[in-house]
């Protein structure tokens, strides 16, 4: 199994979005978030041509950052998951990740410093960030057997610029 770790594109600014009086949930994607992720969903396609399910934390620029990659994927269904909000159990995940270990590559969205805490966890088994994923960035791991903490090989890393890099490729 493969797992495809995909951080949210460029938000609005934390602070403006919180004098709305609005849930920091509700905070969308920019304009440039958009289109630079609808590019880098492109290069991202390119680099993994297949994915079997499509999975979201619920905040809206996760969502909005899954849609714009299920276009990218002939517009595949996608689900929102609560193992991805920014507060989630790492254990929980995993659980969740096993039980879709029939899928060969799984993809998901998320935020940090949960996404690289998690990668980081799979990886080596430290609950440490040992890498960082910017917005808009991807991650593969593979996983050879049962997916659990520290099992986890990392296959690639790509920049938002990378990303997009290889779609105009």
């Amino acid at each position: 199994m493969q797992l495809l770790i995909i951080r949210h594109a460029i938000a609005g600014s934390r602070e403006e979005f919180a004098a709305t009086g609005q849930d920091d949930d509700l905070r969308p994607l920019t304009h440039t978030g958009r289109v630079r992720m609808r590019r880098g969903a492109r290069g991202l396609r390119r680099q993994a041509p297949e994915i079997q399910l499509l999975a979201s934390s619920p905040l809206v620029r996760a969502t909005q950052t899954a849609a714009l990659v299920a276009a990218a994927y002939a517009n595949m269904p996608w689900e929102e998951v609560d193992v991805l909000r920014p507060d989630a159990s790492l254990p929980a995940f995993v659980d969740w990740l096993r039980e879709r270990r029939e899928r060969e590559v799984v993809a998901v969205v998320g935020h940090e410093p949960h996404l690289s805490t998690l990668a980081s966890w799979l990886l080596t088994g430290e609950r440490r960030p040992l890498l960082q994923i910017k917005k808009g960035a991807a991650c593969l791991l593979d996983f050879p057997s049962t997916p659990r903490r520290g099992a986890a090989t990392l296959h690639w890393s790509l920049t938002p610029a990378q990303l997009r890099a290889l779609a105009a490729s």
